[in-house]
């Protein structure tokens, strides 16, 4: 059809008519008479997602543009399209499996069809229903955050609306809920929850996950936003709280992921998130720590790890080395402190660094410390009397409530004499739930087994255990050793454990010692034990028969 008209004028009336149609706020498609595709607006691109210098050719190239769409979802939607552009007009609706519900209504104009695109809007939840609220800190329970998470995903697929998710957790929450109770710790959380939701925006959303484990979605996807809202989370929370009488600190660490960029569903977003957090606890606390793909590599990593370490035990992979303690005076070895060593076939020597971390968190630590105690205690039996044996304790073995019964069964099966066994515990067994520990080392004590203190110096409350507790030894930490020539104020605190425990009845002993010039020292101040490379380097249980029996070792040796 011709008009006459100049074709730049009629190229720029076209050109309004366009633009026109692209700022209708209805989503609206159009169709020939031989139904195929002749227009969509912006409206109706940005409700099926698609972006707006996508190619869309026709309408199969319209709905491949649409990253939200299954495959399926595009097909019973293209079915859709041609029912509501069909003679007579027509309504069609249809249910994505990503949750997405669009409505089609045709209308016929001339020779050809319009057809108006609805979708349910996606919006965040609030958690208004009964079993959704949190009912200490009245925000949205795990459950209802985990439900407003899959709702961003479907808006992220519907509207290729970018989310960032942020999982917080409360640094120290729990020495104050171990120190101060559980009263005071509840208020605590309300109080934290109350200042995050002065940090966020109106349309962030903000859920408990349990304990003192927090989540934020938040709409605003660019890394800038998500460090500016870290920040203030971060400055918020660890602002000084006054309870009852009690001026409380805690920080908070975050880790954060994107969606769609880290993960395209919620579980893998959430996935992402808990990594991000690790690392930041990890890194120090206090934190933001972004997700990056090698953290699914190291958790790849620990997992196996893991599986490893559940292995080691019925594989027989592990075995105990024994470095000496000798008097700093000099004269024979007056006991050895069993360490635990981990021999891998594939991996070699495992550090314990690497796998006591891990073994404490998965709950192995417990049958791993109780084969510790039998085995360093069965081969401190065969030693002279004169000779002790330390083994330590980890505060999850403490936790475990059979610590008491495990230490009376190993005296009884392998005959070692109490006086003997000295248990080595750190401040950390004291940290968590105090008296049910203290009562505890009590029944160990009752025994005749000795205790100490191990890494004396490096906590906040060692002196007031000392109070609490009669140990019979206090280990003076390496790194105050290791400083105490180069630095006056370490060589002072060795000095005033020395005469701290002189005083109390404790009998001292210096860790890490390596040089000539340290022992010196040492024995200035009046330590009455060593045990570093120095004096004795760790060594395995024949190295420890040979150095005891000397003429027995040779023996054995002209044997073989």
């Amino acid at each position: 059809m011709t008009t006459g008209a100049d074709p730049q004028t009629e190229g720029a009336g076209r050109s309004r008519i366009e633009a026109a149609f692209d700022l209708l706020p209805d989503a609206l498609i159009v169709f020939d008479a031989a139904g195929r595709l002749s227009g969509c607006n912006r409206a109706a691109r940005r409700s099926l997602g698609v972006a707006d210098d996508a190619a869309t050719p026709d309408l199969g190239g319209l709905l491949a543009a649409a990253p939200g769409l299954a495959p399926e979802d595009r097909a019973e939607l293209a079915r859709a399209f041609e029912v509501a552009a069909s003679g007579g007009g027509g309504e069609a609706i249809v249910r994505c499996a990503s949750g997405q519900i669009f409505t089609l209504v045709g209308h016929g104009f001339g020779d050809g069809w319009t057809v108006a695109l609805a979708t349910e809007p996606t919006r965040p939840r609030s958690a208004t229903l009964h079993g959704e609220i949190d009912a200490l800190t009245g925000l949205m329970n795990r459950a209802a955050f985990r439900e407003s998470i899959s709702d961003a995903e479907i808006e992220m697929r519907s509207r290729a609306a970018a989310t960032a998710l942020l999982y917080l957790d409360l640094d120290r929450f729990k020495q104050v809920n171990d120190t101060l109770g559980h009263a005071i710790g509840d208020t605590l959380l309300a109080r934290a929850a109350e200042r995050m939701r002065k940090a966020l925006r109106s349309d962030d959303t903000l859920g408990r996950l349990g304990g003192d484990e927090f989540g934020v979605i938040t709409r605003t996807a660019s890394r800038e936003a998500v460090e500016a809202l870290a920040a203030r989370l971060i400055d918020f929370v660890s602002r000084p709280y006054l309870i009852d009488g009690h001026l409380i600190t805690v920080g908070v660490s975050v880790g954060a992921a994107f969606m769609p960029a880290d993960a395209a569903k919620a579980d893998d977003l959430a996935r992402c998130a808990d990594l991000a957090l690790y690392s930041a606890k990890d890194d120090g606390r206090g934190t933001l720590r972004f997700f990056r793909p090698a953290m699914s590599e190291q958790a790849a990593a620990r997992r196996l790890l893991e599986i490893d370490l559940r292995k080691a035990m019925v594989l027989g992979e592990f075995e105990l080395h024994y470095q000496p303690q000798m008097p700093a005076d000099g004269g024979e070895v007056v006991g050895f402190e069993a360490l635990l060593r981990w021999n891998h076939p594939t991996r070699g020597r495992v550090s314990p660094a690497d796998f006591i971390p891990v073994a404490e968190e998965t709950g192995q630590i417990v049958a791993i410390g109780e084969w510790v105690l039998r085995t360093a205690a069965a081969e401190a039996a065969t030693w002279p009397e004169r000779v002790a044996i330390a083994v330590n304790v980890s505060p999850i073995q403490f936790r475990s409530n059979r610590l008491v019964e495990t230490v009376a069964a190993v005296l009884e099966r392998t005959g070692l004499a109490p006086h003997r066994l000295e248990i080595e515990i750190t401040e950390g067994v004291l940290l968590h739930d105090e008296q049910t520990n203290l009562a505890t080392l009590a029944r160990i004590h009752a025994m005749g087994v000795r205790v100490a203190i191990d890494d004396f110096g490096t906590g906040y409350a060692s002196l007031a255990y000392l109070k609490r507790f009669p140990f019979d030894k206090i280990k003076i930490d390496q790194s105050f050793v290791r400083e105490m020539m180069s630095s006056a104020d370490s060589d002072a605190i060795v000095g005033s454990i020395v005469s701290l425990g002189r005083k109390l009845g404790m009998t001292t002993i210096a860790e890490g010692v390596e040089t000539a010039e340290q022992l010196r020292r040492i024995r200035s101040h009046g330590c009455a034990e060593v045990q570093g490379y120095l004096t004795g380097r760790p060594m395995s249980q024949q190295d420890v028969r040979d150095l005891l029996n000397p003429e027995r070792g040779r023996d054995a040796r002209r044997a073989t």
